[in-house]
């Protein structure tokens, strides 16, 4: 295990835990995004994951190991915007554990029903941070379940810099990876396998608008506000303001402290050229980094011309459609 608590090892050492409960997922090219782009554009589907997103990965991961080092294991407990509880849930029964999950008021229905259909029991929680962490402690000391972060958490991590593995093996030469971020699990995962499959292979995070990620990685120092809040945007799989106490040394040291910042009308562009032009459903979150690798890569020097693009996941609520709520709206 090295300094940061993760490193390519683990990564390798998780895809063999967990590559036969998830999909290899496809990677995917369009010309028509290419043209748009103008550059070569390869789009590895976590919509099409197990559970519709990444989260699998990590949780199927963390899971599992907690099975293996806790064979009298009560359980498991997470909180969740609702991705990685649906992933949380699917890994417990896989591993045949309780499960309790924690999400906020107003979590989409089709990821609540999502996490019930696994077996595991939905917690409702008020929508801020802070309530997430202190009612899924609370459950954790009543029942002795173990808390399985859905970000700052090595073991998680390491499932999702398994996106990596599999893309680099693709697509080897690949100059750039865009990843949409939250609080920095997928990120982290993905920066520390592609540093050390590919080190000429740059590593950026797409965040919501208003989260600032840059300001805090060109200081290597954390320069949110306190308490942490939840960002106000379309994308409630990436509405995390601050990364976590784990995930901010990694990207510090692995990601690229340029991050794109990305407006919800930007993020609805993104889906909708995904939904037109691929016909895959995804996320805003997804919308997210789509966008910015066909508008914002020329900002960066030099400008990368082959380009992962994680399409991070797919459980949208089809009677919300962003594009259509926003026009009923006004």
């Amino acid at each position: 295990m090295n300094t940061t608590g993760i490193g390519l090892q683990e990564v390798r050492a998780a895809y063999q835990r967990i590559q036969g409960w998830i999909h290899r997922t496809p990677v995917f090219t369009n010309e028509g995004l290419n043209k748009v782009s103008g550059r070569q554009l390869f789009f590895k589907a976590e919509n099409l994951q197990k559970t519709g997103a990444f989260k699998a990965r990590g949780a199927c991961n963390a899971v599992f190991l907690e099975k293996e080092e806790n064979p009298k294991s009560p359980g498991v407990v997470t909180h969740s915007s609702g991705n990685h509880g649906q992933a949380v849930a699917y890994a417990a029964k896989c591993a045949g554990l309780p499960c309790s999950v924690v999400v906020p008021k107003g979590t989409p229905k089709v990821k609540c029903d999502a996490i019930v259909n696994y077996g595991a029991e939905l917690v409702f929680c008020e929508p801020s941070p802070a309530a997430r962490k202190e009612v899924c402690a609370q459950i954790a000391e009543a029942t002795g379940k173990a808390i399985i972060h859905p970000f700052d958490n090595y073991n998680v991590m390491a499932g999702q810099g398994t996106i990596a593995l599999e893309l680099l093996e693709e697509v080897p030469d690949l100059d750039a990876i865009l990843v949409p971020i939250s609080g920095g699990g997928m990120t982290s995962g993905i920066a520390v396998a592609t540093h050390g499959l590919n080190p000429n292979c740059r590593v950026y995070a797409v965040e919501p608008f208003g989260k600032e990620l840059q300001r805090s990685l060109e200081n290597k120092k954390r320069m949110w506000d306190n308490p942490p809040r939840f960002l106000e945007t379309i994308a409630d799989a990436i509405r995390t303001q601050q990364v976590g106490d784990l995930t901010f040394p990694i990207l510090c040291d692995y990601a690229e402290s340029k991050v794109f910042s990305v407006t919800d009308d930007q993020m609805i562009e993104g889906m909708r050229f995904i939904f037109e032009r691929m016909k895959l459903v995804v996320e805003a979150a997804s919308g997210a980094a789509v966008y910015a690798a066909m508008n914002s890569l020329e900002d960066v020097t030099p400008p990368p011309r082959k380009v992962g693009v994680i399409l991070c996941g797919g459980n949208v609520d089809l009677d919300h459609l962003p594009w259509i709520d926003r026009k009923t709206s006004y």
